[in-house]
């Protein structure tokens, strides 16, 4: 049997790049996934490429009515909500002395109060709905410790992998684990923005800082989305039933915890 077989699972920003990998995973372990993305267009795309096992939701993670409308819209469409990634996430990147109120507002909503409150919305539903659960949050590397230019969003990460651990000694009570992933520095094409970012601050030609960053990875390259999709799988499957409240590192070897 797929370590997923009927499992219904619901991806935050899964139109694309690492959420839209999972979303492939999971239906090729037996789930049935909700796309669930703020871009609706995207997201049906998305929905209407992996076949009749995935629907689309949308949802603004920054907004409870939002939160609140896309849970109970997934769970009346796919019976229930077994298996919860919170996603959704914003980079950011500016000196200390340049960073503004209104981007550290914008982050720390879609980041950290969009994966507490996502999260508990979910966790409502399945102690009402009983048989426990899996929550996995996406975390970072930058999550471990700070960077120079990075500083809200490596706080943003570090909250996650709190969130995990309070969250997760909070609702094993239920059944229901909660745990992380942390991974290191995945291309993708919103490494176009993260690139483009770190050009303008550290005078850096376009792509050099990719290229960097890529070497300098133990394993020889930046991660894929493809190399997440194991330990995605992995935590939501019931070997990781007694596996409460942790962060696994899945970076090429960046980070050693």
């Amino acid at each position: 049997m797929k370590r997923l077989q009927d499992k219904c699972a619901l991806i935050t920003g899964a139109a694309r790049g690492i959420g839209l990998a999972f979303a492939k995973a999971y239906v090729d372990e037996g789930a049935k996934v909700a796309i669930a993305d703020i871009n609706i267009a995207a997201a049906q795309a998305a929905a209407a490429e992996i076949g009749p096992a995935a629907i689309a939701v949308e949802l603004d993670v920054t907004r409870q009515d939002s939160v609140d409308t896309a849970v109970a819209d997934t769970a009346d469409r796919l019976g229930r909500i077994d298996i919860l990634i919170n996603n959704a996430a914003l980079f950011t990147a500016a000196p200390i002395t340049e960073i503004t109120r209104e981007d550290y507002d914008r982050v720390f909503a879609v980041n950290v109060a969009g994966t507490l409150f996502t999260l508990q919305a979910v966790a409502r539903h399945m102690i009402t709905r009983g048989g426990g659960g899996k929550i996995i949050n996406m975390a970072s590397q930058a999550g471990r410790r700070g960077e120079s230019l990075v500083a809200v969003y490596c706080a943003t990460k570090a909250a996650v992998i709190s969130l995990t651990q309070s969250a997760g000694l909070n609702l094993i009570a239920h059944g229901i684990n909660v745990n992380a992933i942390a991974p290191g520095v995945v291309d993708g094409e919103h490494w176009d923005g993260v690139d483009a970012l770190f050009a303008k601050y550290e005078g850096k030609a376009p792509g050099q800082k990719k290229k960097e960053v890529g070497a300098a990875v133990p394993y020889g390259r930046m991660g894929r989305a493809g190399d997440l999709t194991g330990m995605a799988i992995f935590l939501a499957s019931k070997e990781a039933d007694y596996i409460v409240a942790q962060t696994y590192n899945v970076d090429g070897g960046n980070w050693m915890s």
